[in-house]
């Protein structure tokens, strides 16, 4: 049986603080630092004492913030959130979260950097953090819309694991649909990246070329269901509820309509002939919305945010 040399993960350099080794006897005086890096990378795990920054707390990134917060997987002092207006994240400070407008000063006591800035911010923020990343010790999520990989990597190199995600504002109640793509990522990277995700909805990995079309989906989409709840509670006003009732029941209505796809994991035309009968009321009322273009307005408006998304993002922005 193989002696086994058990090694307390720091090394001279801290970056394998994630556990304990185990190595062959023998092996010791082989290993270099580009092994220790693999090996960290291989042993990357998300617990509490994860140190996270998130770099431009604007609604998403305070979604974010939230959602992780709510997890209850995560220490608050170890999430440190940077914003230019510093003192507009006083309410969400209160957590216990660090606060400031040092974005360099937050990479620097991270290890999982998320960035949800605009994308005119974009080329600026990264070569201000650029210095201080390290490729044995940072992986970065990309938030920001219309931004690729080969963008980010011509600023910050190709030695950086980085991965473009998509969330949506529910990810601060456990309910956001979120998109994930990247390359050249090992299978603990990305998997790393799936379970931050997973702890505040629902995670897919996607090609990076679907990602546009994931955001319009995805996270502009948020906003067509909302609007859509909101016709559905005028129209049950103008027949005689109360706003209130009306309100609850349509997004209820909505939630039920969800929950049953995700449940049946069937089409939604599927569900809708459970619901319609000959000459009945249901199928009355769809046949007008369709004659008044509601399929097609959503169609035309999630195309055209796509290609407002695709546009978002100019090179040489700062």
């Amino acid at each position: 049986m193989k002696k086994i040399v058990l090694f307390a993960g720091y090394m001279h350099v801290g970056y394998l603080s994630a556990g304990l080794l185990l190595f062959p006897a023998g092996r010791m005086q082989a290993i270099d630092i580009e092994y220790l890096i693999l090996i960290r990378k291989i042993m990357m795990k998300l617990d509490k004492n994860s140190r996270i920054a998130i770099l431009g707390a604007g609604n998403i990134g305070l979604s974010i913030a939230r959602g992780i917060l709510r997890s209850g997987k995560f220490s608050s002092g170890n999430i440190t959130l940077t914003r230019r207006r510093s003192h507009l994240l006083s309410e969400i400070k209160e957590s216990g979260v660090m606060i400031h407008s040092d974005n360099k000063k937050a990479v620097e006591a991270s290890e999982l950097v998320i960035i949800s800035v605009e994308p005119q911010q974009m080329n600026g923020l990264l070569r201000e953090i650029q210095p201080v990343l390290d490729a044995g010790r940072h992986t970065v999520i990309s938030i920001v819309t219309g931004v690729r990989l080969s963008q980010i990597a011509q600023i910050i190199g190709d030695k950086i694991p980085v991965i473009r995600a998509m969330p949506n504002i529910a990810i601060s109640v456990g309910e956001s649909m979120t998109c994930l793509a990247g390359k050249g990522l090992s299978d603990e990277t990305m998997d790393m990246a799936t379970r931050l995700f997973d702890m505040s909805g629902s995670t897919l990995v996607i090609n990076e070329e679907e990602m546009i079309a994931a955001t319009a989906i995805g996270a502009c989409g948020v906003a067509f269901f909302l609007r859509a709840i909101r016709a559905a509670s005028q129209g049950g006003i103008e027949i005689g509820l109360q706003s209130s009732h009306a309100l609850r029941i349509a997004t209820q209505a909505a939630r039920g309509a969800a929950s049953l796809l995700l449940a049946a994991g069937s089409h939604p035309e599927q569900e809708i002939d459970r619901v319609t009968t000959p000459k009945g009321c249901t199928i009355a009322g769809l046949n007008l919305m369709e004659y008044e273009g509601f399929s097609s307005a959503m169609i035309k408006g999630i195309a055209l945010s796509a290609e407002k998304a695709a546009s978002l993002y100019k090179t040489g922005n700062d």
